[in-house]
């Protein structure tokens, strides 16, 4: 998809009708398909945004952004994830939220970025998170800068993301689950799947209509 074409979708992206779960749940694994609204609620999980960022690649194609976190000893170390984080006490909102993440993690300054739309919230039961995504974009390509909490920056053509090809599934241990087969993407041969490949199924559907 050329970045014109993209922004000649931008104001019917920002009206049409959002997947919600159904959308998500193609690329649920399985323990997350065990929460329903109200065991989520009385789970009281804390707030986190995310940035889904679109911006055209040399090639004047419409890419975006992806990360690999960092290793460390936690619950997602080395996953694939967008830009994103918890609710800061110094945040108006959740859009401010994401803003400011993608700025710390991969320096995207907040004032370059349209926000489109936000889009359906995602549960995210290792770490007792409720995500909340956004899509937004910029004119050019940033000058990525990573901080400690990200190992490299992933570019994604959307076309990818659209073709039906890269769509698999793979066997995952981590530390919370055992030899489990997860639905994913499989995308510039990262595996990207959980909450990620989630949200990433809702805009897939979104960017098909």
């Amino acid at each position: 998809m050329k970045f014109n074409q993209f922004i000649q979708k931008i104001e019917s992206l920002k009206s049409l009708e959002l997947g919600g779960l159904e959308a998500q749940f193609k690329l649920a694994p399985e323990l997350r398909l065990r929460y329903d609204a109200d065991k989520i609620k009385a789970n009281n999980p804390r707030k986190a945004a995310v940035l889904a960022l679109f911006y055209p690649n040399k090639d004047n194609q419409t890419t975006f952004l992806l990360t690999e976190r960092a290793s460390y000893k936690g619950t997602h170390s080395a996953q694939i994830s967008f830009p994103g984080g918890k609710l800061d006490t110094s945040d108006a909102n959740l859009e401010e939220a994401a803003l400011r993440e993608a700025f710390e993690e991969v320096g995207v300054m907040p004032n370059s970025v349209e926000i489109i739309r936000e889009l359906t919230d995602v549960y995210i039961p290792p770490s007792n998170f409720l995500a909340t995504p956004f899509i937004g974009f910029v004119e050019e390509k940033p000058l990525f800068t990573t901080n400690y909490e990200v190992e490299k920056t992933i570019e994604v053509l959307v076309a990818d993301l659209l073709n039906d090809a890269y769509l698999t599934t793979v066997n995952l241990s981590t530390s919370y689950m055992d030899k489990i087969d997860v639905p994913c993407f499989k995308l510039n041969n990262n595996i990207v799947w959980g909450a990620t490949a989630m949200m990433l199924s809702e805009i897939k559907e979104l960017l098909k209509l």
